[in-house]
C-alpha cells in the first residue's frame, strides 16, 4: 500500500511542478487548433496533430505550410530540423532511463518535450523518479489537446484566432523554461549569442535561421565552457 501511495505522489508532484508550464502554454494549444482549421484540416485531423505528433513549434510550422501547399518532402525536412533538438534531449536523459523496461522508456520519450525537459534534465539520475516525470509529461500532454481541442471549437466560430497575439505564448513559455538555467557564463553567452543570431537570420529571412541560430548558440556555449574549464 506504502508503495502506490508514493507513487501516487511522484505523479502528483509532478503535474504539480509541470502546472505553471502547462497553463502558460495553453494560448499556444488554443492557436495550434485554430490554425488546423484555418489551414483547411478537418476536426478530427486537427486534433490528431496534437494527439499523435504533439510538438508545438512543429504543429504550426506543418500546418502553415500545408496551408501554403508545400510538398510532403519539404514538411518532412523542415519539421525534422525543428524538432532534431530532442535527439539532445534523449542522449541528456538517456542514462536516467536506460535501465527502465522498453514501455517506461518508450512512454517518456514519446512525453519527452521542452517542458519536460526543463523539469527532470537537471536531476542525477540516482533521483530521478520516472513517475515523477509521468506525471509531468502526461499532464502536460492532456493540458495540450485539451487546449487544442478549445482551440479547434473556437477556430470554427472565430476565423484568423492568430490575429489576437496568441502565439506570445511561444515566446513566454520559452523565456519562462531558459532563464531560470541561466547559471554560468557559459549558459549566458551560449543564450545570447542563440539570440542576437535569431533575430539577424529572421531579418536576413534565412528558413533555417532558427537552426543556425541554435547551432551558433551551442558552439559559444561549449567554447566558453571548455575555456574556463583550463
Amino acid at each position: 500500500m506504502r508503495q502506490y501511495s508514493s507513487k501516487f505522489m511522484a505523479l502528483l508532484n509532478g503535474t504539480l511542478a509541470m502546472m505553471p508550464l502547462s497553463l502558460a502554454v495553453m494560448p499556444w494549444g488554443f492557436l495550434a487548433g485554430s490554425f488546423a482549421i484555418d489551414s483547411g484540416l478537418a476536426p478530427l485531423e486537427g486534433q490528431a496533430m496534437s494527439a499523435i505528433l504533439f510538438a508545438g513549434a512543429a504543429q504550426l510550422v506543418a500546418m502553415g505550410m500545408i496551408k501554403s501547399g508545400a510538398s510532403l518532402l519539404t514538411m518532412v525536412i523542415t519539421i525534422f530540423f525543428i524538432t532534431s533538438r530532442h535527439f539532445l534531449y534523449g542522449l541528456s536523459m538517456r542514462p536516467h532511463i536506460a535501465d527502465l523496461p522498453f514501455r517506461w522508456r518508450f512512454t517518456l520519450g514519446f512525453l519527452l518535450t521542452d517542458e519536460l525537459f526543463a523539469l527532470c534534465g537537471h536531476q542525477s539520475p540516482k533521483k530521478f523518479d520516472p513517475w515523477y516525470a509521468l506525471g509531468a509529461g502526461a499532464s502536460f500532454y492532456l493540458i495540450w489537446n485539451i487546449a487544442t481541442l478549445v482551440g479547434i471549437v473556437i477556430g470554427a466560430q472565430i476565423p484568423d484566432l492568430q490575429q489576437y497575439g496568441l502565439e506570445f505564448a511561444v515566446a513566454a513559455t520559452f523565456i519562462a523554461i531558459v532563464v531560470p538555467t541561466i547559471k554560468s557564463l557559459s549558459v549566458l553567452l551560449a543564450a545570447a549569442s542563440a539570440l542576437f543570431a535569431s533575430v539577424v537570420f529572421a531579418l536576413l529571412d534565412v528558413e533555417v535561421g532558427l537552426v543556425l541560430a541554435s547551432l551558433i548558440g551551442m558552439t559559444v556555449g561549449y567554447i566558453t565552457e571548455e575555456k574556463s574549464q583550463r
